[in-house]
């Protein structure tokens, strides 16, 4: 460690052979945890900004009020913050030299507000005003320091920095990976894919060549990818419209990056891909607020449920124990958001010897598999009742399009390659109820016609998904369920 730095510099994750390539990191993260930057920076600065405020009120109250120069100092002191750059979260940046910044930070103006209050108050200047200050800034160098060592954990764990994959082995690809290793703390570019494969050869910068376009589209890569780029020469519009065409079917969102003619355009592109702002051609946006909001609510409710339903699922269990031989819960791999797989819970309400895992056969009125409490908790919808569990982990949302197992078949055929948008659906975290469920689309999915009515309305929640449609969903829930004994459950 450089300097005799006692806190890691955060550099690339070691490359494990040139399969894994210089920018991957040692443990792939889903989307669905990764952290905004710009969001843990603006908590830094809030949090740095409350620490400030309350030691300088602390001194006021500890000098009977009379000492004003104190709120000076921490508003200098955030202020230098600001201006050193002790928020930008850069990769290179060692331990020892983002502390003395915080350190100069702190010191500087804390230093402007006890030279203010000297030429203001001479005679009340003491050596204790100087040890203040001095403590100040060590809390706020013990703050930085909790920073720096958290944003190194989330980088050296794959949660802050966004994976990209590209799709075309241009002069523009390579300008683009050129670019993500200089700056891989704002993007990774984890792999390539071209069809031209036995030409460019297995790499690319060094970044692995992973497969051909068509390889992209089934890829176990793909759950932890944010953005699939493609590079294409400006004018090959057709090329374009087949590359779309092919990526179709993955939820993952999809933005276009061209090889522009002039220079000064395709570099401006290039220093906006940190926040991705390159033209988008499928996959929804949501701001950071949004996200935060909608997972704030799933928390509470869910935690609050769990709460004052565990009696009801304790009784619940008990009958399943006694009804039946088996566990109480039936786990089931489904998939998440963009196409994560994870395991579901459900109150088991069929005989264990005929539970269908991958769901090979829907379930039907007066089927013979589900036992007595099945069919009572089926009826309610209370075997659901486990997923909170889910919501509350993270990888299920209140609201959302319904989980469906993997491998599900309908009119004897795999849902996904029935219809080909059935992935994007997985655009966002599926959930305990939706839109589809309180617009009539609720039960199996047995028929094409079923399956494309339930896609149409959960790809219409995505596009129009908010906080205030989520509470609405929720409210319309309970009476759509108990208005409804006719639907097969």
């Amino acid at each position: 460690m450089a300097d005799g730095d006692q806190f890691p510099r955060i550099e690339q994750a070691p490359a494990n052979g040139e399969r894994r390539g210089p920018m991957r990191p040692a443990q792939l993260a889903s989307p669905r945890v990764r952290v905004s930057g710009r969001l843990l920076a603006r908590g830094f600065m809030a949090a740095d900004a409350a620490f400030l405020g309350l030691t300088a009120l602390a001194f006021e109250a500890a000098h009977g009020w009379s000492r004003p120069a104190a709120l000076l100092g921490a508003v200098l002191a955030w202020t230098f913050l600001i201006a050193f750059g002790a928020y930008r979260l850069r990769r290179r940046e060692g331990g020892w030299r983002h502390l003395a910044i915080a350190a100069a930070a702190g010191a500087v103006g804390w230093a402007t507000s006890l030279a203010a209050g000297w030429m203001l108050q001479p005679a009340a200047m003491s050596t204790t005003d100087v040890m203040w200050a001095g403590g100040v800034v060590s809390g706020l160098v013990g703050l930085h320091w909790t920073w720096f060592r958290l944003v190194a954990r989330l980088r050296r764990t794959g949660k802050l920095t966004p994976n990209v994959v590209i799709l075309g082995a241009t002069p523009a690809a390579e300008r683009l990976i050129g670019w993500a290793l200089a700056n891989s703390d704002a993007m990774k570019v984890i792999g390539v894919f071209d069809d031209r494969r036995d030409r460019i050869g297995p790499s690319l910068l060094g970044v692995p060549v992973l497969g051909v376009g068509a390889d992209l589209v089934d890829h176990r890569i793909l759950p932890y990818v944010d953005r699939v780029i493609i590079t294409v020469p400006a004018a090959a519009g057709d090329r374009i419209v087949q590359l779309a065409e092919l990526l179709v079917s993955i939820p993952n969102p999809i933005a276009l990056f061209l090889d522009d003619a002039e220079a000064a355009a395709e570099t401006a592109a290039i220093e906006r891909v940190a926040d991705f702002a390159l033209r988008q051609i499928s996959g929804g946006q949501r701001s950071t607020l949004q996200r935060m909001a909608k997972r704030a609510l799933d928390v509470m409710v869910s935690g609050t449920a769990i709460l004052f339903l565990a009696p009801a699922m304790g009784a619940i269990a008990l009958a399943i124990r006694l009804d039946s031989p088996g566990p109480i819960l039936f786990r089931q791999t489904r998939h998440g958001y963009l196409n994560e797989e994870f395991r579901v819970f459900k109150f088991r309400s069929m005989r264990v010897e005929a539970e269908d895992a991958q769901a090979r056969r829907q379930v039907s009125a007066n089927d013979d598999r589900v036992t007595r409490v099945g069919r009572f908790i089926r009826n309610t919808s209370l075997d659901e009742l486990p997923q909170l569990f889910n919501v509350l982990r993270g990888e299920m949302s209140l609201v959302g399009p319904r989980p469906h197992a993997i491998g599900m078949l309908v009119a004897g055929e795999e849902v996904d390659r029935l219809l080909r948008t059935y992935a994007h659906r997985h655009r966002i975290k599926p959930g305990l109820t939706g839109w589809a469920a309180v617009r009539g689309s609720r039960g199996p999915v047995d028929t094409p016609d079923a399956v494309r009515q339930r896609v149409e309305f959960d790809l219409d929640y995505i596009e129009r998904q908010s906080f205030w449609f989520d509470l609405r969903i929720m409210l319309q829930t309970l009476p759509c369920l108990l208005g409804d004994s006719s639907a097969v459950r």
